[in-house]
């Protein structure tokens, strides 16, 4: 016999026979505190509403916060300051991170959601939390430039050549500038992926181009739609290995995709598929952010301050009556800081420059700021030597 309507309890019907907020019922539900639904998709049994403590429902709330708070702290937990590549997290990606399951949904807007303060702590303490944003939160055509680190007007010649697509889109409602405007969504990974995907491109230099300045990106003809494909040197390239390794992988592995055009001796792959392909092997890697480096630079009187360069890029003179530089991505107040050191009689020295990947170096000497713009993404470049 089918069960009567008094015996099964939606979310809103077992909040209120405990007397509980609903969103203390989500959240009992969404942290294991009660068992999930037993009845039915979203219906739970007389027995296990019954079962519940309600004090103990109550009490676990805490909260919850809005959306835009959940967004600050988590934009907070990437670095404080944001690092270059990183666009501050929206509202919105609360949103999608709620959809993705990494956070529970606690009410008002599944748009812009309600969710646990404790929760929202805990995914910002997660030290793949970038890549979880990359995954799962889409960005619009502002934040993808931010990602990929370019000029806006770059980044719209990346999607006039055919190497990303939408994958979704939203309404935006901007009001006085003409109501609302759908917005293309780009997925994060793919963005962060270009740099990999294409090596020929000069990346660095295209992150300094100056504002105002034509784009090196449209100069390069579109890719035809459905034609995008590399030969087996392009998978190399990509991968950073031999031509050989990636002719070896074909052999062992049967899932390698097949050729799509091309000659038996000169096969043509479709670059999506051997990229996807690449990602599930373990071959290439999402860039997630960019390197630090920490420089610790020692004054006149001995005094010694810490300064943090996002991208650092040494570059080291051909001979030795040359100058060997250092630049990188910086704060207003650290290349304030940096100028007002190094500007001194006796000038500063390194005493210590640290970045992942390599050996701490210490140099001997003075040092001074020789360069410092913005470049046309906002971003502050600033040149030691």
């Amino acid at each position: 016999m089918a069960r009567s309507v008094r015996e099964q309890y939606d979310e809103g019907q077992a909040a209120g026979r405990l007397r509980v907020p609903l969103a203390a019922w989500r959240w009992a539900v969404g942290s294991g505190l009660v068992p999930p639904a037993d009845a039915g998709r979203g219906l739970w049994s007389r027995a296990v509403v019954e079962a519940a403590d309600p004090e103990a429902v109550r009490a676990a709330l805490r909260g919850p916060i809005g959306a835009g708070v959940a967004a600050d702290r988590l934009t907070a937990a990437l670095g404080v300051p944001l690092p270059i590549l990183r666009p501050r997290v929206t509202a919105a990606a609360v949103g999608h991170l709620v959809r993705a399951g990494l956070l529970v949904y606690l009410g008002a807007d599944p748009q812009f959601p309600d969710v646990h303060p404790d929760q929202v702590a805990a995914l910002a303490r997660r030290r793949d939390l970038p890549a979880l944003l990359d995954r799962h939160v889409p960005l619009g055509s502002d934040q993808a430039a931010v990602r990929l680190g370019v000029r806006r007007c770059d980044f719209d010649q990346v999607v006039r050549l055919g190497w990303l697509s939408p994958v979704g889109s939203v309404g935006v409602d901007y009001k006085r500038q003409g109501g609302v405007t759908t917005v293309p969504l780009y997925d994060a990974q793919e963005v962060a992926l270009l740099e990999v995907v294409r090596p020929s491109v000069d990346w660095r230099a295209l992150r300094t181009a100056r504002a105002g300045s034509r784009s090196p990106l449209a100069a390069l003809d579109p890719v035809v739609p459905g034609q995008d494909r590399v030969l087996l040197a392009g998978v190399a390239r990509i991968a950073g290995v031999g031509r050989a390794a990636v002719a070896c992988w074909r052999r062992r592995h049967p899932d390698f995709p097949d050729p799509v055009a091309g000659t038996d001796v000169h096969p043509q792959f479709d670059c999506g598929a051997v990229v996807a392909w690449l990602l599930a092997h373990d071959k290439i890697e999402v860039p997630v952010g960019p390197t630090v480096a920490s420089l610790v630079l020692a004054g006149a009187h001995g005094a010694a301050r810490r300064f943090r360069l996002d991208e650092p890029w040494l570059d080291l003179a051909e001979d030795a009556e040359g100058e060997d530089t250092l630049s990188g991505w910086s704060t207003d107040d650290d290349a304030d800081a940096l100028a007002a050191l190094t500007a001194g009689e006796f000038g500063a020295s390194v005493r210590r420059l640290a970045a992942p990947g390599s050996g701490p170096l210490a140099v001997l000497g003075e040092l001074r700021v020789i360069d410092r713009f913005r470049t046309g993404s906002g971003g502050l470049r600033l040149t030691l030597a």
